[in-house]
């Protein structure tokens, strides 16, 4: 299994002829996270995570309508950033925001099929919500960065489509990885200090 690691991105030369209208570079930076100087994927991830805390997020038809929707806005808005900003550029974000959540989307799948028989429900326990979010952050930014295939894949083509699809194979390992955690942690620790 191939392995690329990137810990951090560095910026490109801006393409000052190459324009993007002020919308698309709002979305497809995360509200302007991805202009963050450094560490801007993190970032950019901190605020899936935030946006994941608000009530209800964590339902399995609000994240997965969210994802759908936003991938489909990442892939027209990393595509349209692209002439500026170069090739894989730390200044798109979008990615990492839908990489994040897709991480809690199959986490949750994950908990449903696996580890029915253990009470976790993240609208009716915000501990238990706020412990999964986070497990699942740290996971999914070293999935991110270290980039397992298929991501490394994705993260070569030089497209709006190639740039969420990293995220996407990264969520995917992430999201098997941080069920995993946080049933072990939850459940053997943070349960017992939090509650």
């Amino acid at each position: 299994m191939a392995i690329s690691f990137k810990l951090i991105k560095e910026k490109n030369p801006v393409n000052e002829d190459a324009k993007v209208p002020f919308v698309v570079n709002l979305l497809g930076s995360g509200l302007f996270v991805g202009h963050i100087p450094i560490a801007s994927g993190t970032f950019g991830s901190l605020l899936a995570f935030g946006i994941y805390l608000l009530p209800h997020f964590s339902e399995l038809l609000y994240i997965t309508a969210l994802i759908l929707i936003f991938y489909f806005i990442g892939v027209y808005c990393s595509g349209k950033m692209l002439p500026r900003y170069g090739e894989d550029p730390p200044e798109i974000v979008i990615d990492e925001i839908v990489g994040q959540w897709f991480t809690y989307l199959i986490g949750s799948l994950v908990f449903e099929v696996f580890f029915r028989f253990k009470s976790f429900d993240p609208d009716i326990q915000f501990e238990a919500k706020l412990a999964f979010g986070f497990i699942g952050f740290v996971v999914f930014r070293f999935f991110d960065i270290v980039k397992l295939e298929p991501a490394k894949y994705f993260d070569n083509k030089n497209s709006g489509f190639g740039i969420m699809m990293d995220d996407i194979a990264s969520g995917l390992y992430a999201g098997v990885m941080s069920a995993v955690f946080t049933h072990f942690a939850w459940y053997q620790f943070l349960r017992k200090i939090l509650l």
